[in-house]
């Protein structure tokens, strides 16, 4: 399995649908998942085909020596008698106190809750994939970004180069831009390291071996989206009616509560109806010397067959019954609890996700004015540089300034988008 997983094609450029969807196609816990509810369609599927009635064969074949006792009751002995018995019966279940009927409802419940599992587990690795591929696309964008850091100050270097040829610069000025130009250097190298970083942490998830040359797809990535509509109120109003975590927690209550009405089928009578069919045949005469009838005779001769009532009523089993109504109890409780705690669990997370995405998004509003408040002195800087009138160390500081507004400006709308994206998932809304 690793092996086939390992040999997945990957296209040269990847989309965030094709990362998606290779990650669930590959995903171990959604394996899993997946698996588990065929378990519970089956559970499902057999507890609706315990109405069927069944049907049975039997026989047996015997022998035995000496003395014995025909079917007819007469005592006879003989090197050795052969018996052999055929039956078929056939039972329908009319009533059991509903045991079936709930355990119907109790499995199709449960199979719900499964369906429900299987999408959480496929939701919340979408919404992984979704983070680490943002994540990628911000490191590609912080390289791109040191790579113009090394280019202006590659301009800078080179006048200044031309300058102290010349004798016509301070040498600590020269030093100052050369020692800043080698910064940027050291950037776009750790830049590198990130993008590879991120692409190894993407296709990781995705379970599928890495490939140095993968691209990914570039997404518009607004400069300045707009604030996030729904309030932390109003998003977790719609999880509780759309997110697949909180259906299968209200449905394993239904199931559990449908399961103490199987235990307590228990207590009533169960009634069936069956029919059944034998025939038998021996070798045996009974001592006398009449040829023994044919197989085929004694089959036909020896048959009976007819219908038949059968009750069964509950008195006394050990309180097998009581106890496992109490134990199926125990477990709604506990099923009742887990609801419970995974709606104020989810109202904690909510509120945290919209915090950090009103954090997010307010951090962006401040950002946005600062790079292009960094970007007028930088420029104002460089004038003045190049004219001569103020030294490379300030020149410098308003460089480093611009470069870390960028960079944090970049980080920022990531940040933001993935923020929004946490809250699209509660919603049961995630889009790419």
């Amino acid at each position: 399995m690793a092996k086939a997983q390992q040999q997945t094609q990957l296209d040269s450029v990847l989309t965030l649908q094709q990362c998606v969807d290779i990650a669930i196609k590959n995903n171990l816990n959604v394996k899993k998942s997946a698996t588990q509810t065929e378990r519970d369609r089956i559970y499902w599927n057999q507890a609706r085909e315990n109405l069927l009635p069944n049907l049975n064969g039997s026989s047996s074949y015997s022998v035995s020596y000496g003395r014995g006792t025909t079917t007819s009751g007469v005592t006879v002995s003989a090197p050795s008698s052969k018996f052999a018995s055929f039956g078929l019966n056939s039972n329908l279940l009319l009533s059991n106190g509903l045991s079936y009927i709930n355990a119907i409802k109790q499995t199709s419940l449960a199979y719900q809750a499964g369906q429900m599992d299987f999408q959480q587990v496929k939701d919340e690795t979408t919404l992984n994939i979704i983070a680490l591929y943002f994540a990628a696309l911000s490191s590609e964008d912080q390289l791109a970004q040191a790579k113009l850091q090394f280019e202006a100050s590659k301009t800078n270097l080179d006048r200044e180069t031309t300058l102290n040829n010349a004798g016509n610069v301070a040498p600590a000025e020269y030093y100052n831009i050369k020692g800043a130009h080698s910064s940027d250097q050291i950037n776009i190298y750790n830049a590198e390291t990130a993008v590879l970083t991120a692409k190894i942490n993407l296709l990781e998830a995705m379970n599928v071996a890495f490939k140095k040359d993968v691209k990914l797809e570039r997404l518009q990535v607004s400069n300045s989206p707009a604030a996030y509509p729904q309030s932390s109120d109003d998003i977790y109003g719609t999880a509780l009616g759309s997110l697949a975590l909180v259906k299968a927690a209200d449905l394993r209550v239904k199931a559990f509560e449908k399961a103490v009405s199987v235990a307590k089928g228990k207590y009533y009578p169960t009634l069936s109806f069956g029919y059944g069919y034998g025939t038998q045949w021996s070798n045996n005469t009974g001592g006398g010397t009449d040829p023994v009838p044919s197989f085929s005779t004694q089959f036909s001769d020896n048959r009976s067959y007819g219908p038949s009532l059968n009750l069964s009523i509950p008195i006394l089993n050990y309180f097998q019954t009581r106890n496992n109504v109490k134990l199926a109890k125990l477990d709604l409780v506990d099923a009742q609890s887990t609801n419970t705690y995974t709606k104020v669990q989810l109202k904690q997370q909510i509120e945290q996700a919209h915090g950090n995405m009103k954090s997010a998004y307010d951090r962006l509003q401040v950002l946005i004015p600062q790079v292009e408040t960094y970007q007028a002195a930088y420029d104002a800087q460089k004038t003045k540089f190049d004219a001569g009138v103020i030294t490379s160390d300030i020149f410098i500081l308003a460089k480093n300034n611009l470069d870390a507004a960028n960079v944090n400006l970049i980080n920022a709308r990531y940040d933001y988008l993935i923020r929004t994206k946490i809250l699209d998932y509660y919603q049961g809304k995630l889009s790419f």
